[in-house]
């Protein structure tokens, strides 16, 4: 694997980096375990160039309806993808035809089985207690992963799957993708993170409660306009691609820089903006003395080609 090439061993890496560039190359599809991550039964992991990650949600003969099994490696997935040093950018994807239709429901008897074990309110409760913050976790591991992720949606996104692509960094679609925050139809509330992520994606409490309280959908057009998404594309290759194409660019610089700057943007979300200034500012007296801020001005003063950066 090219993103496996040390320091030392520069001169030769180029060369290669070079001759897959010239060819138009993509690095084979591997197995997660070949990515050097954890085996997944409900997510196929692909490394399309050096240092990009494609993770699919890959239950298509369920229409990659998360059941249990998909809650929980979603976020093995993300949290090994954190510490990963062959991992700059992550592109988040979906086989199939629809990116995702939500809550797998067939998983619902097995809730129930677990609540029926216990006859007291109290007891119950600490079951539903517990699932929810498994899942709620699950979701976060986007926004709390170290690298930047891009979610590309294609045709439908309900439910579970608008709250998966909420915590994504950014966000494009195909023009054929739609929007559905579906949990009002099914009884409940949205619990794993789009009432708390939407509104301040989009920064507008109006439209995130019109689409919570009335579970309609969003087409592409709409969640362009109102800012959900950055980028619609034709279909879902050109989507794939362009998705790709701009987690290379972020692998390209430095990953210091890129995931201190995903830190800092994380942080301020939550703080106020002297708190966030004060956190940048001390992640920076260290960070500005890293190899990877002298080499990338070096390169800028002298007009060089990007250097290449070493793991993180």
């Amino acid at each position: 694997m090219f993103s496996s090439l040390g320091r030392q061993s520069r001169p030769f890496g180029e060369a290669l980096l070079r001759y897959a560039k010239n060819q138009n190359i993509l690095l084979r599809e591997c197995s997660s375990e070949a990515a050097g991550l954890s085996k997944f039964e409900t997510l196929a992991v692909k490394v399309p160039k050096p240092f990009v990650y494609n993770v699919e949600l890959n239950r298509p003969d369920r229409l990659n309806a998360m059941n249990n099994k998909m809650w929980l490696e979603i976020g093995k997935c993300f949290n090994e993808l954190s510490a990963h040093p062959d991992c700059r950018a992550i592109v988040l994807s979906a086989a199939g035809r629809i990116f995702c239709a939500g809550i797998d429901l067939n998983d619902m008897s097995s809730m129930g089985a677990a609540l029926a074990e216990h006859s007291d309110v109290a007891r119950r409760c600490k079951v539903l207690e517990q699932k929810i913050k498994i899942y709620q976790d699950s979701i976060s591991a986007l926004e709390k992963c170290s690298k930047p992720v891009i979610g590309a949606i294609h045709s439908g996104c309900i439910g579970g799957g608008f709250n998966l692509i909420s915590a994504a960094d950014i966000r494009y679609c195909s023009k054929d993708a739609w929007f559905q925050l579906k949990e009002v139809d099914i009884g409940m509330a949205a619990d794993v993170g789009a009432l708390q992520r939407l509104p301040r994606a989009i920064g507008s409490q109006s439209l995130a409660r019109e689409l919570a309280f009335t579970a309609r959908k969003m087409e592409s057009a709409e969640a362009k306009e109102c800012g959900f998404v950055n980028r619609v594309f034709e279909n879902r290759d050109s989507l794939i691609n362009g998705a790709i194409e701009m987690a290379v660019e972020m692998a390209k610089r430095s990953p210091v820089a890129v995931q201190g700057t995903k830190l800092s943007i994380v942080y301020s979300l939550d703080h106020t903006i002297q708190e966030g200034l004060d956190h940048v500012r001390l992640y920076n007296m260290t960070m500005l003395q890293s190899d990877d801020f002298m080499e990338a001005v070096m390169a800028q003063a002298t007009k060089s080609d990007a250097p290449e950066f070493s793991k993180l």
